[in-house]
């Protein structure tokens, strides 16, 4: 039987014994005590099988295990504990499944997830805290709150572009939340995905969190199951998958998806700044990054040159000359993801033809070709591709319909801010989208006129990482939103409560039957 970590077991073998903080008049009879974790390598390894790790789950949400304030702390103290113990061996796995450098993989996943981590602890128990409301003088004297209550047992699917913080940080939301949890790492990061399933049971409490291993045969089977909440990072066709087998089951869900996230730059003074500041929200992992700017839209002639002087400057501040040979950029997740992009780009630079059923290309109709400004150079088999920019690219280009999700960068050319503005309105809710500008104006038109899940102006991708503000899509880029106080609620119930005395009935003018004198009071008083 896998060992509880001490520090959880010694906070929450008796929960109830505590008493403080919301949610523990629940735990008085120590449900913990009913729950046992089974023997056998599968749960110690992080591998357990689909239905018996959700019933487990479901158990636990039965009998309350994680909802006293010190176990949810305990838990979050032992992600935090992982964090900081394990950062290395992290570090390792990402590297190996993505070339992430160490660096990078501390400032893109170890850091941001600890950030949630101590935000979480930091205001655990204010989220907690049942809030009261105001009532009506027509049902005075009474009284009302709003109190946060765990949903039960939630899943959650990660992706693989950022296997640790975009599996962690929803763990984070749903632990503080009170939750029992099935966590479910991508199989297309292996390494990640086997050394998270050994972590998990080691630092936090196996019985209230289970991890499931395994491809899209696993992910069907949890889909299958019951569960209070789904947490789905990645693509939108599978993302469509997992909302119509909750539907099935009037499972709410969460959808964190992506999309094509705009880059408009209208004009600058500080034109190296701005171009590092792509390059680097573009670059970073290699391009994977659903909140990367997919594309540049440059206004005026002026833009576009400046853009095409600083940007090649900055990816070779970055990575030097010869990327392929730096130790700061990362790889593809796979040699099929290259193959995938380069045909993007080939298809771009040809005018038409290298992508197969895209839209005019499939008809036989072509675009005019787009021009290399730098790199395009390709190592399938070291699933390496040189960071690239592209001009003059037609929006009918392949390159321009689906998300990019690699180290291609196209510029498109507008001539005002206004044709700016209607290129974005004019296709799907991006997951960000992104403004470069010196006018004031301009920033309160893209605010009022842009949809997005979110937006940062004069720098890119910083803005996923502060726990005070909500992530998540709108539209066809996902459903609902989490991170800090966000994602707590998420994964809550949202409790309204009244209660109003009986010692005094004041509801007898609402009574039937319903006279002339009681008619003209409630007049008066509704």
């Amino acid at each position: 039987m896998p060992q509880i970590p001490d520090f959880i077991a010694d906070q929450t073998l008796n929960p109830g014994q505590h008493g403080e903080g919301p949610g523990q008049e629940d735990t008085a009879l120590d449900p913990a005590s009913m729950l046992h974790v089974p023997a056998g390598p599968d749960v110690a390894s992080g591998n357990e099988e689909p239905g018996a790790a959700v019933a487990r789950m479901r158990q636990a949400a039965a009998l309350r295990l994680a909802h006293p304030r010190r176990f949810r702390a305990g838990q979050l103290k032992g992600i935090r504990r992982m964090l900081e113990e394990q950062a290395d061996t992290i570090c390792a796995a990402l590297a190996a499944d993505l070339g992430k450098p160490a660096v990078e993989a501390m400032l893109t996943e170890v850091q941001p997830t600890r950030s949630e981590v101590d935000h979480a602890l930091l205001y655990l128990t204010d989220w907690m805290e049942p809030e009261s409301v105001k009532v009506p003088l027509a049902f005075r004297p009474a009284s009302a709150k709003v109190e946060a209550r765990p949903l039960g047992t939630v899943l959650i699917i990660g992706p693989w572009n950022y296997p640790v913080q975009t599996l962690l940080g929803p763990l984070v939301a749903a632990v503080a939340a009170g939750n029992s949890v099935v966590l479910k790492p991508s199989e297309k990061a292996p390494a990640t995905s086997e050394l998270i399933g050994r972590l998990i049971p080691q630092y936090l409490d196996p019985r209230a969190v289970a991890v499931v291993q395994g491809g899209a045969e696993a992910v069907q089977a949890l889909l299958a199951e019951k569960f209070d909440h789904i947490f789905y990072t990645g693509g939108e066709r599978v993302g469509r998958i997992v909302y119509e087998a909750a539907a099935k089951q009037l499972t709410p869900v969460t959808l964190e998806l992506g999309g094509k996230s705009p880059c408009v730059v209208a004009d600058g003074r500080n034109w190296p700044a701005i171009a590092r500041r792509i390059a680097f929200g573009k670059f970073t992992n290699a391009g994977q990054t659903c909140v990367a700017p997919d594309y540049v839209l440059a206004v005026g002639e002026e833009t576009q040159r400046q853009l095409e002087k600083h940007l090649p400057k900055a990816i070779e501040e970055f990575y030097g000359k010869d990327a392929q040979q730096s130790p700061d950029y990362g790889r593809m997740v796979s040699t099929e993801h290259v193959e995938r992009t380069v045909a993007l780009l080939d298809d771009a630079l040809s005018g038409g033809g290298a992508v197969e059923g895209a839209g005019a290309r499939a008809s036989g109709e072509g675009h005019p070709p787009a021009r290399l400004v730098h790199g395009g150079r390709a190592d399938v088999a070291d699933r390496f591709l040189e960071p690239t920019v592209v001009a003059d690219v037609s929006p009918d280009s392949a390159l321009m319909e689906e998300e990019i999700f690699g180290p291609v960068l196209p510029i498109v050319r507008v001539d005002t801010f206004e044709e700016a503005v209607e290129f974005i309105t004019a296709r799907p809710h991006p997951l960000a989208a992104y403004l470069f500008t010196d006018k004031h104006r301009y920033h309160r038109a893209f605010e009022e006129r842009v949809t997005a899940g979110g937006m940062a102006f004069d720098v890119a991708l910083l803005q996923v990482g502060l726990p005070t503000l909500p992530f998540g899509g709108v539209g066809a880029s996902g459903l609902g939103a989490y991170h800090g106080r966000a994602g707590f609620e998420t994964f809550s119930q949202l409790r309204p409560a009244l209660t109003k005395t009986d010692q005094v009935d004041t509801l007898r003018m609402v009574y039937p039957p319903y006279t002339w004198t009681k008619r003209q009071a409630l007049k008066r008083l509704l």
